[in-house]
């Protein structure tokens, strides 16, 4: 086992709650088996051993890395064993935004994806599909290659073809994966999203695609409820005249099928073409292999193309070098198709790992669902919301003492921030020893900036590190590096898998405008602004303190929401929250929305040591002007709070947002108005 360093009491004021640590300090450190058995390990000695270093540590393979990025991407590519047709005549051509990476490759990458079907480990476990709604699905590398030579044939009989768009609205389960690897096997683009979206939001996105197959199912389960889609997919598919053929899966057994002239059952699709071989077509370095959508709360979201190889290499270099995935591991990373973390959990059978899936509400029958199954499943690696863990440190869960986690190396952390007294619980109450990686990116890259290794400690609130290959640091407003301080999120070297641009957007104006054009007049070059607030720690970690736009500027002075979240979500009276600007007289003063975690509701006593508590924790100028109740906070589908919109409520009397299909909960929005209203912050 890994090494877990106990909380260490700090003093804090009577008026606070004591954190276990102070932040910065180390809640985990590497012993021998990662420092010279990790995945990470191996590559440095390989490495080594090929006239490349030596490297002392971590941060000096990092700086080597970022000098040389052809070498570093090729070496990604040949450690990990990635299979193509023809190697590539050149790694990296051309700079940010025109990079072009592996020209000349010819390679698939489902073929990538599926190597472990053939072989001593073609019958061992692939996928293990656990759904709210079904029974539990158990499927071998030899099976799904099979199943995606069948529905492949089966596309190829409707008329798809090399190009053609795959739409699917579907759940985090196993036809998703088969419907993917079929789609890219032959060279179509695949693009999901998840059935709870409306259909507005559902033509939103697949309507400026222009697919020419829907995979979709017929309804959904989400704690303990079962939610029938006829409708919203028979309006999808009215919406989508470029339609060839429609597959639909019973995901609710017990509900009717879905009927019409272009629709064939997925049990009878793969029927029809039963024993037929996937094609693993090869492809171009930079065939698209897959559309991700933006949230679209605020609008029509950007359709983001991503590219094969670029893709492919970099989900290797996070997977198995960064995450540590290895042959036989298991895998289970809670998520639903509308969000890229589904495309990042899909990649970890390139490594040869199991796929755990999991559809329903992390929540039902109890929030313990999840630890019980990386307990009963044997998982190795199991990756969640920061969300998901602050609610179980809220309710006070402790795995710790319920389930035997003895399979678990590592834990994954995304979607927010995650805060210093989560890292706290987690190594008090739910997996010591284990690695906890905070890591965050985005669906731009589909990837990541920063995360884990197990080559360094963890420290309390802090991203343990820059990954490989990537030139990240943070700018001044006026595109100053800075050596320590908050800043813009930027990266200075092109990345395999940034986008290759954005669909219905010829010209790439738009796609400038999203990343290039923050930094543009700086004479090093172009860089990739991210839109996140970040500070650079002396180890060499990160925190990052939220979405730039979303920074606050009271008085003149940034503050990025995290720092408030840091303070605000550690007291067992809030349930959850909400950060927001209110402009004001050439000013902005902070508005804080709570949801209490009990009753009695939120009262002035509490608020009053809500005050001190962010006044002590960060400053005076973090403590809000307004703090309300209110029933619940606006979340994306994607399970990421929604400042803006709220913001754009506040300041934008009279607007609303362009796409309420795209909210998990627009009622939200709606309870909040009229709370500020009483407040008297809006007319």
């Amino acid at each position: 086992m890994m090494t877990a360093i106990p909380p260490q009491p700090s003093e804090a004021s009577a008026k606070t709650k004591a954190h276990q640590t102070e932040d910065g300090s180390v809640v985990w450190l590497p012993d021998h088996d990662a420092l010279h058995n990790s995945n990470m390990a191996h590559f440095k000695s390989w490495l080594e051993k090929r006239g490349h270093g030596p490297f002392a540590d971590y941060h000096q393979l990092h700086r080597w890395s970022v000098a040389v990025p052809e070498t570093f991407w090729q070496t990604v590519w040949d450690y990990c064993g990635l299979i193509e047709d023809h190697p590539a005549d050149a790694v990296l051509q051309g700079q940010m935004p025109n990079a072009r990476w592996f020209a000349g490759m010819q390679l698939n990458f489902a073929e990538n994806l599926l190597r472990f079907a053939e072989g001593d480990a073609a019958d061992s476990e692939a996928v293990v599909a656990y759904s709210e709604t079904r029974p539990v699905l158990r499927r071998t590398f030899r099976a799904l290659r099979d199943d995606v030579g069948a529905l492949e044939a089966f596309l190829k009989a409707q008329g798809v073809q090399r190009g053609s768009r795959v739409a699917a609205i579907v759940t985090n389960g196993y036809e998703a994966l088969v419907g993917m690897l079929a789609a890219n096997s032959m060279g179509a683009i695949w693009s999901s999203a998840s059935p709870d979206f409306g259909s507005g939001a559902l033509l939103d996105r697949f309507g400026q695609i222009e697919p020419d197959a829907l995979i979709t199912v017929n309804g959904y389960g989400y704690g303990g409820k079962h939610f029938s889609r006829h409708n919203e997919i028979e309006k999808v598919i009215e919406g989508l005249p470029t339609l060839r053929c429609v597959l639909s899966i019973q995901q609710l057994p017990d509900q009717a099928p879905l009927q019409g002239a272009l629709i064939t059952s997925w049990d009878e699709a793969l029927q029809r073409h039963r024993g037929r071989a996937p094609s693993f077509t090869a492809l171009p370095a930079d065939h698209p292999v897959c559309i991700l959508f933006s949230s679209g709360t605020t609008g029509k979201p950007k359709c983001i193309i991503l590219g094969a190889a670029g893709l492919l290499v970099n989900h290797a270099k996070e997977l198995m070098l960064h995450g540590d995935v290895r042959v036989g591991d298991r895998f289970m990373y809670f998520t639903t198709c509308g969000w890229m973390m589904w495309n990042w959990q899909a990649s970890a059978l390139l490594a040869g790992a199991t796929v755990i899936t999991v559809d329903g509400s992390p929540g039902y029958p109890s929030l313990d669902k999840l630890w019980a199954l990386s307990e009963s499943e044997r998982v190795s690696h199991f990756g969640t919301s920061a969300r998901y863990l602050a609610s179980c440190r809220k309710s006070g869960l402790a795995p710790v003492e319920q389930h035997e986690l003895f399979n678990l190396r590592m834990t994954f952390s995304t979607g927010s921030p995650l805060l210093p007294e989560d890292y706290d619980w987690f190594y008090a109450s739910a997996a010591p020893g284990v690695l906890l990686g905070s890591i965050a990116g985005g669906t731009d890259i589909c990837g990541c900036f920063v995360g884990c290794t197990p080559l360094l400690p963890v420290r309390r609130g802090e991203i343990q590190c820059a990954f490989l290959g990537v030139d990240v640091l943070a700018y001044d407003a006026d595109g100053t590096p800075l050596q320590e301080g908050k800043g813009e999120l930027v990266c200075r070297q092109p990345l395999p898998s940034m986008p290759l641009g954005f669909w219905q957007d010829s010209d790439g104006s738009r796609y400038r405008s999203a990343y290039f054009d923050r930094f543009k007049a700086l004479k090093d070059g172009p860089v990739w602004a991210h839109g996140d607030f970040i500070r650079f720690t002396e180890h060499g970690g990160a925190i990052i303190y939220g979405r730039s736009d979303s920074t606050l500027n009271p008085g003149g002075v940034r503050i990025g929401t995290a720092e408030i979240y840091r303070q605000v979500e550690s007291d067992d009276a809030v349930a959850d929250s909400l950060v927001v600007g209110r402009q004001i007289e050439g000013d902005v003063e902070i508005v804080l929305l709570v949801v209490p975690s009990g009753e009695p509701d939120f009262d002035a006593e509490q608020e009053r040591n809500l005050r001190t508590r962010i006044r002590l924790g960060a400053s005076p100028r973090h403590v809000p002007k307004h703090i309300l109740v209110v029933e619940q906070i606006p979340y994306t589908r994607s399970g990421k709070k929604m400042e803006l919109a709220v913001a754009r409520l506040l300041n934008e009397p009279g607007a609303t947002p362009d796409n309420r299909d795209a909210m998990a909960n627009p009622e939200a929005l709606d309870s909040i108005r009229e709370v500020c209203r009483e407040a008297r912050l809006i007319g």
